[in-house]
This record gives C-alpha cells, structure tokens and sequence, in this order.
C-alpha cells in the first residue's frame, strides 16, 4: 500500500502512530510532500532521527522541500533506481528515500512526476538567529529544464504530480502568515508551476507546504492528514 502526508518537520510521532494504526509492513511506502526534516540539524541529531525511522515498519519517500538540505549535497548519500526512477538513499538507512527532482517514478502503475523546492517566507530570520536555511531551497535552473524535459519525452501527459509547493493560482492565501508582506515573496517556483500545470494533462496532484488540508479540482493540499495514494477519486 501507498499512502501520503503533508509536512514533518522532524516530528515523527504521528508517523509512528500511523504505522501501528495501520499495521503496516516494510513493503508499504508512505509519501512525505517535502519538509521532512530528516537532513536539517546535522550529523548527530540527523542521525538519531533517521535510526529511529529506519525502526518502522514502512519505506519513506520523501519529496524535497524548502527547510531541508538537498541529499545530494551530502556525502553520505548515493544514487539507485527505484519504481523506475532515480532516489538518494544511505546505505545505513536504505529505506529512508529522497526523490530526485524531475525523475517518473511508476507508484502503483500511476505513472508519478516529483518537483520539489520552495522559498522559505522565513528566510531572513533564518538567517539572522542560525537555524537552517539553504540557497538551493527552489529548483534551480537545471532542474526546471530536467523537468520540462522529461515532461516533453511523455507529451505533457502524466499521472501524478507530486510537489512541495502548490502551482500559484492554487495557493491557500486565506492561511498565509499575517505578518509576511506577500509582495517581499519569491514566488517564481509557484509562478513556473502554474505554466507547468496550464500545460500538463494529468489526473491529480499532491503537495504540501502550507500548513494546511485543502482541496481544490484536482489539486490537494496535505499537512497532518493522511491519504491513501490515488485512493480518493
């Protein structure tokens, strides 16, 4: 079985639930829609939390997100295939997995786009009292042309699109942070998803991001819920 959640952050309690609730098995694979938070406080406390999850009877695929490292930065991490596209693993932790922006992957025969990154509204604190903040949070330039890439070698027809952030015109702007000055926003990756979703013929599409449970035509947003993949029509 194939389920999806929104936004860790590090906090894997309700993941630990889940799996008893669910009584699940290491050949079940739960989706995290970015901000896992596994690669964030470093070598040690990373390491705890990821022996912890290696625990649990259930694989993790994870999508990247904006408060995160990207894994292939690390030098711990190495390439395989996995459900016909590319993931970043540990061989300590070889059921901790970590999409590679742009690859299809075949999730119960639903062919799966993955497009990770976002801007953090929380940059400038950030920065300012030492938490992790990372420059290569968004998809860089390469990476939007690997995507579009590989969506032309599939005619812009997909199954799934599974993202951190939402396409701009599907944005929940009734939670936005009241006190973020929206025109300060880097909003080029949503920008550059809604051209991507204008032009892509696909069935749904998932994300995380804002904190919040919505859905809106084909297109949900996830946070602490969870769904069965493709399982809600």
């Amino acid at each position: 079985m194939i389920y999806i959640t929104g936004d860790t952050h590090g906090q894997f309690e309700r993941i630990e639930a889940f799996c008893r609730r669910q009584n699940t098995r290491r050949e079940d694979v739960l989706i995290i829609l970015g901000d896992a938070g596994i690669n964030y406080d470093g070598w040690v406390r990373d390491r705890v939390k990821k022996y912890f999850l290696e625990t649990l009877p259930i694989t993790l695929f994870c999508i990247h997100g904006n408060h995160e490292q990207r894994p292939q930065t690390l030098d711990t991490y190495r390439e395989r295939r996995w459900h016909g596209g590319v993931v970043y693993y540990e061989e300590e932790y070889p059921d901790l997995l970590f999409a590679k922006d742009g690859e299809i992957f075949e999730l119960d025969g639903w062919q799966t786009m993955v497009i990770g990154g976002a801007y953090s509204v929380d940059k400038m604190f950030r920065i300012a009292y030492g938490y992790g903040w990372w420059p290569d949070e968004q998809p860089s330039e390469e990476i939007r042309q690997y995507v579009e890439r590989q969506l032309d070698g599939c005619g812009w027809n997909i199954d799934v699109v599974l993202s951190h952030t939402a396409p701009l015109k599907y944005e929940p702007r009734e939670v936005f942070l009241s006190g973020i000055d929206q025109s300060g926003v880097d909003k080029s990756t949503e920008e550059w998803l809604d051209r991507i979703e204008d032009r892509l013929d696909y069935r749904r599409w998932y994300c995380g991001h804002y904190h919040t449970e919505k859905r809106t035509d084909r297109l949900e947003i996830l946070f602490e819920n969870f769904e069965v993949f493709m399982g809600r029509k």
